[in-house]
Order: C-alpha cells, then structure tokens, then sequence
C-alpha cells in the first residue's frame, strides 16, 4: 500500500507533479491529437471535411461521456477505499467498472448504427456536409467499445495511483493516430474513412494496453475473474459518483448538436467549420486541465477519505494555480495570433481565416477564468459530492449556453452565437466561486473540530454551524 499511503503523507506540491504531469502530457498530447487530425482532413479534403468531423463530434462527446461515467466514478470510489485501506473493495470496484464499460459500448453501437442517418441530421448535418459525415461516423460508431472502454479503464488507471502508466496510453494512442493519419489521408487516398479508420485503430491500441496493465505486475489493483461481476450496491455507487462528469459531457454533446444546427442556419457549413477549428483550440488548452484534475483527483480523495482537510485545500489551490497559468498563456496566444491559428487548417481558404479569426477573439474572451472553473468544480467531485458537481457543471450547458445559443441570434446573428460562449463562462464562474467559498468555509470547520477532538462533528451539527 505504499503507493497509496504517499498520498497522504508526502508534499503537496511533489505529488501534483507527480500526479499531474504524466496526466497533463497524455492530454496535451490527446489534444495536439485532435489538432493534428483536424490538419490533415483540412488540407487534405478541405473546410468540408472539418465540417464532417464537426458534425461526427457530438457522438464522440456522447461516447466519451459513458466511458467517464464509468471510468471516473469508479476511479473516484477506488481512490477513496485506498484511502481507507480497503484493498479488495477497491478491487471490486474494479470488476463491476470493466462489466459495465463493455456492456454500455455494445449498447451505444447497436443503437447508433441502426439510427445513422437520423442522427446525423439531429446533429446539424446538410445536404453537402451529411455524405463526408457518414463516411467518418460510420467507422468511428464501430469502434464505439474501444474509445469507451480506453477512457474508463484508464481513470481507473489514474485513480488506483498509477498516472504514469495513464499517460502512456494518451501518448500511444496519440502518436498511434498521428502516424496513421497522414498514411490512410495522403498515401492511400482514403479520405474520411481514413481519418476515421486511423482514429479507431488508435484507440483499439490504447484500449488492448490497459487491458493488459491489470493483468501485470505494476498495478496495484488486479482484474481477478471472481470480481467479474455486475453487484447492485457498487454499480450504483459507480453510477452516482460519475455522473457529474457524464451530465456535463452528455449536456456538451446535446449543446454541439443545438450549436451546429444554429450555425448551419445563420452561417452554413463554413461557420461549422469555424466552430470545429475552436473545439480544437479550446481542447488543447482545456485538456491539460483536465489532466491536472485526473492528477489532483486521486490526491484530494484520498486525503479527504483520511479527514487531512489542510492538504485537500492546499491541492485545491495549487490546482487552480496552475490551471490559471495555463489559460492566461493559451490566451495571449490565440488573441494574439488568431489568423495564424486558424490557416494551421485550411490555409488556401480565405473566408475561413477571415471567419476563424473573428470568432476565435470573441469566443475566447473569458478564457483566463476557465481554469478557475474546471478545476473547482471537479473539487466537489473528487470529495464524492456528485449532486453539486451536476448543478456547476450543467450550469453553464443548460442554464446558460443553451438559451444563449438559441435566443441571442434572432437578434444579434452569427455573432450573437460567437458572444454567448464569454457570457456563459464567466456566469458560470462566478456561481461556482460562490459555492465553493460555502464548501471550503464547511472544510474549515470540520478540520476545527476534527484537531480539537479527534472526530467530525455530528452531521445535525454541521448543517447547523454551515
């Protein structure tokens, strides 16, 4: 249990390096992934094909979403029983996640096979973009079970304190793909199968190589046959944990849908176009944080299962710290070289930098802040809160976003689509500022009492006192 142990004794600071860096090189090479992919179908079947794979996004959010479900909730249960020193539960845990990624896998292909088309249109696919769309989702939906399963076991990865073998499989998949790509676009000439065909086989690799971790002797959790099965109480213990996360993914994949269909309508297939370009830029930014939550996650749950609140906060806050710095330089980045970053896709098309350039400025405004609210509201996640962690992260899809991206272009047209991403994030920000000063206010009090008697206070006393 050494490795476990380290998470409540060793720095802060060596262990979110520790922690996080692994997990932030995975996703900054998950998101260079998604930009280089984007480069190749640009230049090498142009803004249509960036259309296509737009389009296909929202399923691939959806599929993405259950594989958190799954992997993050399980992940978040195993780092707390460690934290107890309850090896063979977390083992269990374990089980229950694998039966359960494979049976949600088969589930999303079979259903999305047979509604194809349908789903494609619900997405915001037209006449000319739906043909390029096809070829690429059709192939991506049957490696549905090799994204979902990768995703979730590898949280489980991260969770059982592992994050440097969680960074291998981003970085195998990563450059999986990036070799594949230009191979299948350029020297085959497969087009959009190909783009998709080099996706799937990456993703079967990343899958096979987390499969094979817990069978081996590195890992301190092992995937034992007689744990291989579905138990009500730890499914629904999974399920509770990690759907913030999949309410959030799912809500992202339902706003992208409402968003391409308002694109296609107030600026057609360029505008989507646009928007795929920024979803790019923007996870290549973001995914960082979202590696440095993956490595904070394990450190935060443990500590917090263990009641050292001291450390939980200080993880909190250097957290935010870092993911703070990350935005601020993406940002003096992008809206420093807005037309450059867009022509890395398409640079032959003219309309689409000039488009690309405007929207980039005006989505990205608030930028600076997201860090801020990414991290705090993973805080509540981590600590097993999964009821505050829905409300902030679907505050800013549902409550916010949503109504902007419907309403806000009756009246201000494309660019009322462009404005409601700055408004959404920084409402959203400010409301999870406000109720995590309420839950670290609530952590003050509870390590107060834990110092002075050696135990929490009652729960009817807490409520009181909070």
């Amino acid at each position: 249990m050494d490795r476990a142990r380290i998470l409540g004794k060793g720095s802060i600071p060596s262990l979110l390096l520790k922690f996080s860096a692994p997990a932030i090189v995975g996703m900054f090479a998950q998101a260079l992934y998604n930009i280089v992919d984007r480069v190749f179908v640009g230049r090498a079947v142009g803004s249509i094909g960036i259309t296509g794979t737009t389009i296909a996004f929202p399923f691939m959010m959806m599929a993405m979403a259950f594989g958190s479900l799954i992997g993050v909730g399980a992940a978040t249960l195993i780092s707390i029983r460690l934290g107890e020193e309850k090896r063979d539960e977390a083992e269990r845990v374990l089980g229950n996640a694998v039966l359960l990624l494979f049976l949600i896998a088969a589930i999303i292909t079979a259903v999305s096979w047979m509604f194809l088309d349908p789903m494609l249109e619900m997405f915001g696919a037209g006449p000319d973009s739906q043909p390029y769309a096809r070829d690429y989702l059709r192939i991506i939906v049957l490696g549905t079970v090799f994204q979902v399963f990768g995703i979730g076991i590898n949280a489980v990865i991260r969770g059982e304190g592992n994050p440097r073998v969680a960074m291998y499989t981003m970085l195998i998949g990563a450059v999986s793909n990036t070799i594949l790509d230009p191979i299948f676009l350029f020297g085959f000439g497969w087009g959009m199968q190909g783009a998709a065909a080099a996706t799937v086989i990456s993703q079967l690799i990343s899958a096979t190589w987390v499969m094979l971790y817990f069978r081996s002797a590195p890992s301190l959790l092992k995937l034992r046959a007689r744990n291989l099965r579905l138990e009500r109480s730890r499914c629904l213990a999974i399920l509770s944990i990690g759907s913030p996360i999949f309410a959030v993914q799912l809500t992202a994949s339902a706003m992208n849908a409402v968003l391409n269909n308002q694109l296609r309508i107030y600026g057609g297939d360029l505008a989507i176009s646009v928007i795929g370009i920024i979803h790019s830029v923007v996870l290549f930014i973001a995914l960082p944080i979202y590696g440095l939550n993956q490595g904070v996650q394990p450190i935060i749950g443990y500590n917090y299962g263990a009641r050292q609140y001291d450390r939980v906060k200080e993880a909190l806050q250097l957290a935010i710290l870092v993911a703070t710095a990350i935005c601020v330089t993406g940002f003096a980045i992008v809206m420093g070289f807005p037309r450059q970053v867009t022509g890395l896709f398409n640079r032959q098309d003219a309309e689409l930098m000039q488009l690309g350039a405007h929207a980039i400025r005006i989505c990205l405004f608030m930028l600076p802040i997201i860090g801020f609210q990414i991290v705090s509201a993973n805080y509540f996640q981590a600590i097993g809160k999964p009821k505050h962690a829905v409300f902030l992260g679907l505050s800013r899809q549902v409550l916010l976003l949503i109504p902007a991206i419907v309403i806000w272009p009756y009246f201000l047209g494309l660019d009322g689509i462009w404005l409601a991403f700055p408004t959404a994030d920084f409402c959203s920000s400010l409301l999870t500022g406000i109720w995590l000063f309420f839950e670290l206010r609530r952590l003050h009090y509870r390590n107060d009492c834990a110092g002075q008697h050696g135990e929490e206070p009652p729960e009817g006393e807490r409520n009181q006192r909070t």
